[in-house]
């Protein structure tokens, strides 16, 4: 494939860092633009998009086209999406029409995805969808899983002020085709992100990377929405680094039953969790701004998995029974 255009679909915390990096690279003539809302699109179109590094003594600004509206847009070469994944069945036909043949969709999100078992060889469900994450087959349908590859970000970033976005630290982001291919697209997008200053890996085995960082998020993100709790905060509290351990536990269980292969063991992943510093969650930020929680990838599916998987899940039941509570509340201003 050729990369001229480039859109990024949801230009938040993430997809506002990618879209900036890609559209301040020396040389690039690929046409870069964003999907954005509200003030932080009316704060880019004004004054740029700024992306705050962690080690950058002054913030990188850029100038790009930024739009609420994809119809606006050409079709695209490539679409990366930036949004979580209770937002992506409403933005499908925003997405679908920036599709022509051969454009590929990079999705970075959190937890379990819509696509998951489009191709998968490694359980019994190939091609098996949950209506929870993809309403109606919407996306299925519009955008297709054949045209997806996987994205695992391991990248802490935040919208600070409307158009600025704090990076906490320099991350990296993991690439793979549901398929397990090392494709010639793949390695196409992943030359052009990695050549505009972003750390890419690819893998043959997305689900493995997807699941690894679910171990974290399925226990942090809850838990810090229902505590207020930064991630330091959370593993000095004897009892609550001991739920985050079990939570943990339960998914590595429902992952292995569906033939997932993990990088760490729940003691390791535990020991890592203890320097990451205190980073404010994603969810916790949602819970914060009065937005909608990003319970169902994260927190729901491993229930639903675990489920389907006859694997049992008591402590994710009862963390996704508060923080459904908790976002019903939030969501009523009460």
């Amino acid at each position: 494939m050729s990369i001229k255009s480039i859109c990024i679909y949801g230009a938040g915390a993430l997809g506002g860092a990618i879209a900036a990096k890609l559209a301040s690279q020396a040389g690039n003539d690929a046409a870069i633009s964003v999907i954005a809302r509200g003030a932080h699109l009316h704060a880019i179109r004004d004054n740029g998009l700024s992306l705050r590094e962690a080690d950058a003594e002054r913030p990188l600004n850029v100038r790009l086209t930024a739009t609420d509206d994809p119809r606006t847009l050409p079709p695209q070469d490539l679409v990366i999406t930036g949004l979580k994944g209770h937002q992506l069945a409403p933005a499908a036909e925003g997405i679908a029409g920036l599709l022509k043949e051969g454009t590929r969709v990079v999705m970075i999100l959190n937890g379990i995805p819509w696509w998951y078992f489009h191709r998968d060889t490694q359980s019994r469900h190939a091609e098996l969808q949950f209506d929870e994450l993809d309403p109606g087959g919407r996306l299925w349908r519009l955008i297709g899983p054949e045209r997806v590859i996987g994205c695992v970000a391991y990248q802490g970033a935040e919208v600070i002020n409307p158009g600025e976005i704090q990076l906490s630290h320099n991350g990296r982001f993991v690439l793979g085709e549901p398929s397990g291919d090392i494709s010639p697209d793949l390695e196409t997008i992943a030359a052009a992100l990695t050549g505009a200053g972003l750390s890419i890996t690819t893998t043959p085995d997305i689900r493995g990377e997807i699941w690894s960082k679910l171990m974290g998020n399925a226990a942090f993100n809850p838990i810090s929405a229902l505590t207020r709790a930064l991630m330091t905060d959370i593993m000095a509290d004897p009892a609550l680094s001991a739920t985050v351990g079990r939570v943990m536990s339960e998914v590595r269980a429902v992952g292995e039953a569906l033939g997932a292969r993990f990088s760490m063991t729940v003691e390791q992943r535990l020991e890592q969790s203890r320097h990451i510093g205190g980073v404010r969650t994603s969810m916790l930020q949602d819970l914060i701004g009065g937005k909608a929680l990003e319970i169902t990838p994260l927190v729901g599916m491993v229930v639903a998995l675990g489920r389907l998987s006859a694997v049992p899940t008591p402590v994710s039941e009862t963390i996704l029974a508060l923080v459904t509570k908790l976002d019903r509340e939030n969501q009523r201003g009460g």
